[in-house]
């Protein structure tokens, strides 16, 4: 998928993280690869198809952040949340402020991880109920309120074992196959895998969100969402988007190359599917250009 604003311009995207700059730990420095991968994306005439600007917090958490907080009157069309914060990345004026800018058209792609890694979302509202935690919004599935990753014991539920970092996991394509799911003479098949991924599903407020794509457990064999999209059709016939991952760690640089790094607290042992099988992060590649078309704003002033 590649498009561009009715106008020619560059979609404006936004890469955002709840935490403010920190060396040991998810800044978004260490989402360099996505972003790069982004800003290089090109339409037939050879010019950009997004301008990206990638940041993390500038305010503590309880406090203002400058652009989080007045987003719906930026000239943002798509905001990347990466909630890698542990319950408190978000205010309620920059979460009013989020929803509001989904609500008058802007796209949003909001990923979180195991337990209650991001369940700051939460303060979003509607957009960010698409994501069960451990201690609220547990799944509405009681059986999924379950350890599945044995090995790391100090994470507790939700955390499925897609597989080590470092390695793929194989994705099963929901159907109707969704235009994110698309490639080029075929369908995406591999996402980067993760050791502990959260819980995103649909929820009692939205049924008819759909679940595009699902992984399976390298330790139970039970199979869970990886990602979820919805499209709130506007009375000024915008549409609103929004697109729900299970872990950012589809999205890290750690999880593309490994050779990244990453923070010192990340103790599994990695894997080497990758490194042995680069050409298979083409899916990745894919899906996060397929991402950032869909939720370009149709009609967003």
């Amino acid at each position: 998928m590649t498009t561009k604003e009715p106008n020619g311009l560059p979609t404006k995207i936004l890469l955002q993280t709840t935490i403010e700059p920190q060396e040991d730990d998810w800044n978004i420095n260490r989402f360099s690869l996505l972003r790069d991968h982004l800003a290089g994306l090109r339409d037939s005439k050879g010019q950009p198809l997004y301008e990206v600007t990638a940041r993390d917090r500038e305010a503590p958490a309880g406090q203002d952040d400058p652009v989080l907080s007045r987003l719906d009157r930026s000239d943002f069309d798509e905001l990347w949340l990466f909630a890698v914060d542990t319950g408190d990345g978000l205010n309620k004026k920059e979460a009013a402020a989020i929803e509001k800018f989904w609500n008058d058209g802007g796209g949003l792609m909001i990923t979180r991880d195991h337990q209650d890694l991001g369940s700051s979302v939460l303060l979003l509202g509607e957009p960010g109920s698409f994501h069960f935690f451990h201690s609220k919004n547990n799944d509405p599935d009681s059986t999924r309120c379950a350890i599945d990753d044995t090995f790391t014991t100090t994470i507790s539920w939700p955390n499925y074992h897609s597989g080590n970092n470092g390695d793929y996991q194989e994705i099963t394509a929901q159907e109707p196959l969704h235009d994110l799911l698309k490639k080029p003479g075929g369908q995406i098949e591999y996402f980067p895998a993760h050791p502990h991924e959260g819980a995103v599903g649909v929820p009692a407020c939205f049924p008819d969100a759909q679940v595009i794509a699902t992984g399976k457990s390298k330790v139970t064999g039970r199979p869970f969402n990886l990602a979820v999209v919805y499209e709130k059709p506007g009375s000024d016939g915008s549409n609103s988007r929004i697109v729900a991952e299970s872990t950012f760690h589809h999205f890290v640089d750690y999880n593309w190359n490994l050779d990244n790094g990453c923070p010192s607290f990340l103790g599994e042992k990695p894997g080497h599917g990758i490194k042995d099988d680069p050409a298979k992060l083409d899916d990745i590649r894919q899906y996060v250009g397929n991402i950032a078309a869909w939720l370009a704003p149709t009609n967003r002033a």
